[in-house]
């Protein structure tokens, strides 16, 4: 008895990580279980964490404080390096209309709380507790209780307010996203894939233009605007891998893959296109026979990321074609620009020896992807937190504002995600390490703030005044989501999934994000997430600040 109480009592290393592992399997297991069809999944967790608090568990406070900061920034750094490529590839139009949305659903919030504290007994400063509360914005609360410090007023109920209004804005989001996917079709939840001017196309043409009759590859590239490849040459049966200086006569059919925009183009540039789809499914790529073969080489060579497809020279140096290549499920145009990254999946034809010099260069070897590459994490770590220090001056505000330990290592993420192979960085990770390492540092941000709300949330919220904040907490955080999800979803047609994360990411609600991972299949609810949660968050913390300034 005396070593379990030492274990789960006694302020220690061992301590901590039995109470915050134990209320991680508890919350893991009970979050399981379906009520009304509806499970809380990982949000159990931070209720275990209340549960224990309140029965007077603790930890010390500076092991609480560090476990809860590196749990969050393991969660978004990891985040950002899965939905970094497909937030930058999208970036634009789509972007600033769910950013748009995001700030209507942080406008509501915020007027709400304000018609809150005039239509009700309780304070602006301490509706200004609830509304970080109501919408799981720990950050927003730090940023106003140092403006309240500034001013000389005290601040102390306003962390109350916070931590009572909290459970309900965690919950709150996650009921709004299950209430609406029961009226939510199967076909809605992802978004439709619509043919775009970008996409890869892939046909034959047959020379008839005499205007490029006898010139090289090489010179026709150089005065045309369109991208192209030319996979592979049948000329009188015979079927070959052309290179740059391969000179094209007429009634030369050739393969190439360029893309849907700019084949029309290629019809006038080679002559005529040959009625064959080569885009669908199950083409014998290596028809008609010949001694051509193609393969598909994954890339598992450290030495090759981040190199141009170019400098490798296949083509002049082994005699073979780079057609295509896919990454992450997207075909991508093989131009000498392209640069390679590990786990790319390279279409290569040609001879079966050339291929298998080229397989020597490349790698091809699967089990090499399995090896965790730990050092750009912990580089990215170093440098997100850094950009999250920098303090920015905004004109009017009392202090400046951080991006802190969340916005910092997710904008981080995101970037050395997408750009990291440029630099020779090997970011690649398998989808499930990914997955272990968000989840990880989730469960353990959920431990930690259930643990350090527990001691005073039930004995605050069985008062009077208690109460009144969890209604208007719950207020605040439900009635913004549901009106602007009901309106993006069926008026501006928005598929299910990035409505998901676009409230998930204006709210700042981890928790809300992972329940609808779960729900939903594919990216859209991270990428989502992750289009909306910088700009979000940055503006939550602004708001809670000009908002005590200009109405106290």
């Amino acid at each position: 008895m005396d070593l379990l109480r030492s274990l789960l009592v006694e302020n220690s290393v061992a301590q901590a990580i039995m109470v915050l592992t134990s209320i991680c399997a508890l919350g893991m297991t009970l979050g399981k279980i379906k009520i009304g069809g509806v499970s809380l999944g990982i949000s159990f967790v931070f209720f275990m964490g209340i549960l224990a608090g309140h029965l007077g568990l603790t930890i010390d406070a500076n092991v609480l404080s560090f476990v809860q900061s590196f749990g969050l920034v393991l969660f978004v750094y990891a985040l950002g390096l899965q939905v970094g490529p497909g937030f930058f590839s999208s970036f634009g139009r789509k972007s600033i209309k769910l950013n748009l949305i995001g700030i209507t659903i942080i406008l509501l919030g915020t007027f709400l709380a304000i018609l809150f504290s005039y239509i009700t007994p309780v304070s602006l400063i301490n509706m200004v507790g609830v509304l970080c509360g109501a919408t799981t914005n720990t950050p927003a609360l730090g940023a106003a209780q140092q403006t309240l410090s500034q001013m000389n007023i005290d601040q102390s109920s306003m962390a109350l307010s916070c931590v009572v209004a909290y459970p309900l804005g965690v919950l709150g989001v996650i009921f709004a996203i299950a209430g609406m996917r029961r009226f939510v079709k199967e076909e809605r939840l992802e978004p439709i894939k619509k043919s775009s001017p970008r996409d890869t196309y892939i046909a034959t043409f047959i020379v008839s233009n005499e205007a490029i009759e006898g010139k090289s590859i090489a010179e026709i590239a150089k005065t045309s605007d369109t991208n192209f490849v030319i996979s592979r040459m049948w000329r009188e049966g015979v079927i070959s891998v052309p290179v740059s200086d391969t000179l094209l006569e007429k009634g030369d059919r050739i393969l190439v893959v360029t893309t849907k925009r700019d084949s029309k183009d290629l019809i006038k540039l080679f002559g005529e296109e040959e009625k064959r789809d080569w885009n669908s499914e199950n083409i014998n790529w290596n028809a008609p026979e010949s001694q051509l073969t193609s393969k598909i080489i994954l890339v598992t060579k450290p030495a090759i990321n981040g190199r141009r497809l170019g400098s490798l020279r296949l083509r002049n140096i082994y005699g073979v074609n780079v057609g295509l290549v896919y990454r992450s499920g997207i075909k991508l145009l093989a131009t000498s620009d392209l640069v390679l990254q590990m786990g790319d999946r390279v279409v290569v034809v040609g001879s079966s020896e050339a291929i298998k010099n080229v397989e020597k260069i490349m790698g091809n070897a699967a089990q090499k992807l399995n090896d965790p590459n730990l050092a750009p994490i912990f580089i990215g770590i170093i440098l997100g937190v850094i950009l999250g220090s920098v303090p920015i001056a905004i004109p009017g505000m009392a202090a400046p504002v951080k991006l802190g330990l969340a916005g910092g290592p997710m904008i981080m993420g995101m970037v050395i995600g997408t750009f990291g192979p440029r630099i020779h960085m090997v970011i690649y990770s398998t989808r499930s390490a990914n997955l272990m390492l968000r989840e990880l540092g989730l469960y353990l941000f959920l431990a930690c703030i259930g643990l350090d709300a527990g001691g005073d949330f039930f004995n605050i919220v069985i008062q009077p005044q208690g109460i009144v904040w969890v209604l208007l907490g719950f207020a605040i955080t439900f009635i913004p989501i549901v009106i602007v999800g009901i309106i993006s979803f069926w008026i501006l047609k928005i598929d299910f999934g990035t409505v998901c994360g676009l409230i998930c990411g204006s709210m700042a609600n981890p928790m809300a994000l992972n329940y609808a991972n779960d729900l939903i299949p594919g990216d859209s609810p991270a990428i989502a997430y992750a289009t909306v949660y910088p700009l979000g968050m940055f503006l939550r913390v602004i708001i809670a600040q000009a908002v005590l300034i200009l109405l106290l």
